[in-house]
């Protein structure tokens, strides 16, 4: 079964419906601890600040025991768009700590100065990443044409170079898909990407 986390962290019905896409239908989105110790893999979406979505996990009484299930029992989790930048250490945009299960920081952009004009945070939209790593998240995916749908302000950056997965440019590149052992993230939203976000959610599930 694939657990989606439901504390008011993002659209859960949109995930669900792509992974309906796919052919997997054993989907359930999980509101309460006990529900964990069914899943075999977690997804956590995120959608919006970064102390308010700490907080809502924190305070959903699922923290514990998904601690425990992805540092002891080592069961995969993805972390989409918020969902991937709680997978680290911290974050600039507020002061809570993150879940910790990766070495990674995230950080706000700047305004950059381009040719065009000025880059407008948000950076939203489609974009085209260039895969890097080796993950089976990876798998199979074109190298020079993956695209998926960005909505964020905050980047992050990892302190180890193989975790990094894909990375896209905004002015300067930064990443925009992570893997360290059973934790992965993405930065976009693979639910809103279309036959892009279908591969890679796809490869997460076949995992």
């Amino acid at each position: 079964m694939i657990g989606i986390i439901d504390c008011g962290l993002g659209n859960i019905a949109s995930i669900k419906n792509m992974l309906k896409k796919i052919g997997c239908e054993n989907v359930k989105a999980i509101t309460a601890s006990e529900m964990l110790f069914e899943v075999e893999k977690i997804i956590l979406p995120g959608v919006g600040a970064f102390d308010a979505g700490m907080k809502l996990l924190n305070n959903s009484g699922m923290r514990e025991v998904l601690d425990h299930l992805i540092k002891n029992k080592n069961i995969p989790i993805l972390g989409i768009c918020l969902g991937m930048q709680m997978l680290g250490i911290r974050s600039q945009e507020g002061k809570q700590d993150g879940l910790g299960y990766i070495d990674m920081e995230c950080f706000k952009f700047s305004n950059k100065i381009v040719e065009n004009g000025i880059l407008k945070i948000p950076h939203m939209g489609w974009d085209y990443v260039e895969i890097l790593g080796k993950s089976k998240l990876v798998t199979g995916l074109d190298r020079k044409q993956e695209r998926y749908y960005f909505v964020h302000s905050y980047y992050a950056k990892c302190q180890r170079n193989e975790d990094v997965q894909m990375t896209c440019n905004y002015g300067a590149d930064f990443v925009a898909a992570i893997n360290y052992e059973n934790i992965y993230g993405v930065q976009f939203h693979p639910e809103k990407s279309h036959k892009y976000g279908m591969k890679l959610l796809k490869n997460f599930i076949e995992l």
